[in-house]
């Protein structure tokens, strides 16, 4: 499956950047339709050996993002 981020199709393997306290990346394992958002779809996002940052998110290695809530990294 392929999902449209900033008008271009990205795909399981593609990096995205995103903000959840603070910018940051991850790694497109799975690609979801959001049965909210028609037209939307959801990523879940791997981040390196670190985990994400922040006081939200901070030390997860993986979350879910909204594409409208991503950016081409």
């Amino acid at each position: 499956m392929r999902a449209t981020v900033e008008g271009q199709e990205v795909k399981i393997g593609d990096y995205v950047g995103f903000k959840s306290d603070v910018e940051q990346g991850g790694e497109i394992v799975k690609i979801m339709r959001s049965t909210f958002c028609p037209g939307e779809h959801i990523l879940t996002l791997k981040a390196g050996p670190e985990g994400f940052q922040g006081g939200y998110i901070g030390g997860d290695v993986t979350t879910t993002v909204n594409t409208s809530d991503c950016w081409l990294d």
